[in-house]
């Protein structure tokens, strides 16, 4: 578990096929792919303290927010079973529990989740298989050999997001923003990034582009300064900045937004790496 710091960012990277873990961009599904330069293969990492001095490893996306989980539905291809991006509802959710253990040298780890099964890339038989999954100890091979990559603060290669500033009608008219519904909850923190569960508002949200729900949301807090948005990806979820648009799934599901306001201490601080997001009890 040294290899893991909590909030860092890191890539995950197959020690067999060099690809590095992707959460897909229909905000459920991850894969194995070939490029770094991307929100969609970065991982934050959350250390979870549990009872008895146990230590878990927890990793959500960077552009979703979401938790790398394993799951027991069987995988439609490659081996083992399905693994996704999740939610974080309750307190512990065995699913995105992890443990990273070193094999060979040294240089290399692997992540058992607590239900028992090993991460694994496919597509020793089938290249064109990029399906990322989780077997049993009984399967344990070098397709589950991972390398763990920390992601610098500034990395030249990690393009900064911008938003389509695309007229809505013309991106729906060309078919870019789809009709996916989906209730946007969002709540506004305080100067010292302070938010609470009760005070929440919503409305329904058509479409994918990140620009387009900025503009929403800036009618709704009636302030149309800078301030940025953090994706929730559940109650016990960490926040994340959402710079990218939104899953192409998902259509009515409920997505939580916190905002910070610019020239406060707590939007400035959302710059830090070692920003800790506070939530009122």
């Amino acid at each position: 578990m040294d290899r893991f710091q909590d909030r860092q960012h890191v890539w995950l990277r197959s020690s067999v096929h060099r690809g590095y873990l992707n959460a897909n961009s229909d905000g459920k599904s991850v894969s194995l792919r070939s490029r770094r330069a991307s929100l969609q293969a970065a991982w934050a990492v959350h250390i979870y303290h549990g009872d008895g001095g146990a230590v878990y490893l927890l990793l959500h996306s960077a552009a979703y927010g979401r938790y790398l989980a394993a799951t027991a539905t069987r995988a439609p291809f490659g081996r083992g079973f399905r693994t996704e991006q999740s939610e974080y509802n309750q307190v512990e959710v065995h699913a995105i529990m992890w443990r990273a253990m070193v094999v060979g040298l040294g240089n290399e780890i692997v992540l058992r989740n607590v239900g028992g099964r090993y991460l694994r890339a496919n597509g020793k038989i089938l290249r064109c298989n990029n399906d990322v999954t989780v077997d049993d100890i009984a399967s344990v091979s070098n397709m589950m050999y991972w390398t763990v990559e920390p992601i610098p603060l500034r990395e030249p290669g990690m393009p900064a997001p911008i938003p389509t500033r695309i007229p809505r009608e013309l991106s729906v008219m060309l078919g870019h923003d789809r009709s996916v519904w989906r209730v946007i909850r969002f709540v506004q923190a305080s100067e010292e990034g302070l938010f609470t569960d009760v005070r929440w508002s919503a409305f329904l949200f058509n479409g994918r582009y990140v620009y387009h729900l900025r503009n929403e949301l800036a009618k709704r807090i009636d302030n149309d300064q800078n301030f940025a948005m953090c994706v929730r990806a559940g109650r016990y979820g960490r926040l994340t900045p959402l710079i990218v648009n939104l899953p192409h799934g998902g259509d009515g599901e409920t997505l939580e937004i916190v905002v910070y306001i610019s020239n406060t201490p707590a939007y400035n601080l959302l710059r830090h790496p070692d920003v800790r997001a506070k939530q009122e009890s």
